[in-house]
């Protein structure tokens, strides 16, 4: 192993994991960092995920999200020891950072980061674009086709253009209402 630049200093450093593999290698590192007494070097592991609004069959459900799907957040003082455990632990691949010397994420792209993860409110996720073809499944405009123009995901609502006595009118829908042609 490479000697490591000992920083003593507590900061966020990004770890590549085996994609899909992230919540494992969280409970791992916990573990490990239980095992071995760590806990003095090894602060924080978080999977960054965000909450996300789908509908999928006309039914909108809450799922959370990898933000970053492969990565893993830690918080550490980098060591040779702490280095160890991390990079040891089952579906590490390794640090982000130029060959065995992690790099921490900056103060702003963290804070980016906590922004998003923090959010309570779940996002919005459709399968639609403007321009696509769609059947009104629910209102007044019940089983009229229409195209999307506008989408707002933040509010979940859809604008969609229906035709109607000959011209094009927009009409503003939930995504629940519509279904892709």
């Amino acid at each position: 192993m490479a000697r490591q630049i000992e920083t003593g200093e507590r900061q966020w450093y990004v770890i590549h994991t085996n994609s899909g593999y992230e919540d494992k290698v969280a409970e791992n590192l916990n573990q490990r960092i239980e095992a071995y007494d760590m806990q003095d070097k090894i602060f924080s592991v978080i999977v960054p995920k965000e909450k996300r609004i789908e509908i999928k069959n006309g039914k909108r459900r809450t799922v959370e999200k990898r933000i970053f799907p492969g990565y893993v957040l830690v918080e550490m003082i980098v060591t040779d020891d702490s280095w160890y455990v991390v990079r040891n632990t089952p579906n590490v691949t390794g640090f982000v950072g130029s060959g065995t010397n992690p790099i921490p994420i900056s103060d702003s792209e963290l804070r980016i980061i906590q922004k998003r993860i923090g959010t309570e409110e779940p996002k919005y996720k459709i399968n639609v674009n403007p321009g696509d073809a769609v059947t009104i499944t629910d209102g007044p405009f019940k089983d009229f086709d229409g195209t999307v123009s506008e989408i707002d995901e933040g509010k979940g609502k859809v604008k969609i253009l229906v035709s109607i006595f000959g011209r094009e009118t927009p009409v503003e829908l939930d995504f629940l209402q519509i279904r892709k042609i």
